[in-house]
């Protein structure tokens, strides 16, 4: 999709009283940029990429369809201008592209409006932890996010389809640990009948070790994950679960825009978190842009087209040209997806076909 930018009966671009950086039409900033490396991944996770849609026949993006590193440095530098404070490189699986470390590198020497550096961080499966986890560090990279559905092996194995082992998963936490990747977080995505039963393993397992486990709702992200309704598992009910077993209490955000509701063990064994998206939207915070593996432009996780900003630069355009298109596109930006799906789910969840989390990251 091409969107048409800046039209004379378009309202005026919002700005932000304090810095004058442009908001969207709900009074939202930019802040995190999210980039997808690669649409291929080495799991086949079944609320992700099923592996009876993502098969053996399944064609993946050529490499000159991907964005090169010079590309997303370049997109992330207008960004900041923007106000981008954090890249967050995601997938597919991002240690599945070769070099990685060379882009984090590039974006280390990237600063914010302010003088700052960005705020680098990735997710990751964790199958390649254990062997990145140094050079990572070494180039920059500053925390990892780790998505982890289960401790038991068997169910683990099952979720990802490719029968990978949770020790190789975990001993990857351990290495990134130890090299500073920190603090560092674990995402287990609950689908209820597949690995609700894992909610309070999970949380005893990590209590006390430093990491700070997040729990998401099974989201409907995507058209080839089957989703239903009765197989989310609600953040209230896991929250319910964790309280049964240790006393809690809730945590204050510690920055606008995060997704996570936080609680804390009031035995001091740390925190975790829960994340809503069905039950309990965050729609009004989100501050948050996405950049597919092929230099689309998408507002929402949850979006159906987004804007070709590879076609902007491979034509030559220059960096006054691409900052107003993303300044453009974002100023326009009025998602809120997730609130709307929340008041109507069974009339909006099938309403057109959304982008597959595989392609834009979660």
């Amino acid at each position: 999709m091409t969107n048409t930018l800046h039209r004379d009966d378009e309202p005026r671009a919002l700005r932000l009283p304090s810095t004058g950086l442009p908001a969207d039409r709900l009074g939202r900033p930019l802040t995190d940029l999210r980039v997808s490396v690669t649409d291929r991944c080495n799991f086949r996770c079944v609320y992700c990429m099923p592996r009876e849609i993502f098969g053996r026949d399944y064609v993946f993006m050529p490499r000159a369809e991907l964005l090169t590193f010079e590309e997303i440095v370049r997109v992330a530098r207008i960004g900041t201008q923007l106000g981008v404070r954090k890249v967050r490189l995601t997938g597919g699986e991002p240690l599945l592209r070769r070099g990685i470390e060379e882009l984090i590198g590039m974006l280390a020497e990237l600063r914010t409006v302010d003088g700052a550096p960005l705020d680098i961080a990735m997710t990751t499966n964790g199958s390649a932890l254990a062997v990145k986890a140094q050079s990572l560090k070494d180039a920059g990279l500053h925390r990892v996010t780790v998505s982890l559905d289960s401790l038991d092996d068997a169910t683990f194995r099952r979720m990802n389809d490719v029968d990978f082992p949770l020790e190789r998963v975990l001993h990857g936490l351990e290495v990134a640990h130890e090299v500073g990747l920190g603090p560092i977080k674990v995402n287990m995505v609950v689908k209820r009948g597949q690995n609700d039963d894992d909610v309070l393993p999970m949380a005893e397992h990590f209590r006390g070790t430093g990491y700070v486990l997040r729990f998401i709702e099974y989201m409907d992200v995507g058209a080839t994950n089957g989703w239903r309704l009765d197989e989310v598992v609600p953040s209230r009910e896991i929250v319910e679960r964790i309280r049964a077993a240790y006393p809690i209490e809730p945590l204050t955000p510690t920055a606008p825009g995060e997704t996570a509701a936080r609680w804390r063990y009031l035995d001091g064994s740390g925190e975790f978190g829960v994340i809503s998206s069905v039950t309990q939207p965050f729609c009004a915070t989100c501050n948050r842009a996405r950049i597919s593996a092929d230099g689309r432009l998408y507002t929402c996780l949850f979006a159906s087209e987004g804007t070709d900003l590879r076609a902007l630069l491979r034509s030559g355009a220059d960096d006054a040209e691409l900052k107003s298109a993303l300044a453009g596109v974002w100023s326009n930006r009025d998602d809120r997806y997730s609130q709307l799906r929340s008041s109507a789910t069974e009339g909006i969840a099938s309403h057109g076909r959304k982008v597959e989390m595989s392609y834009i990251g979660g």
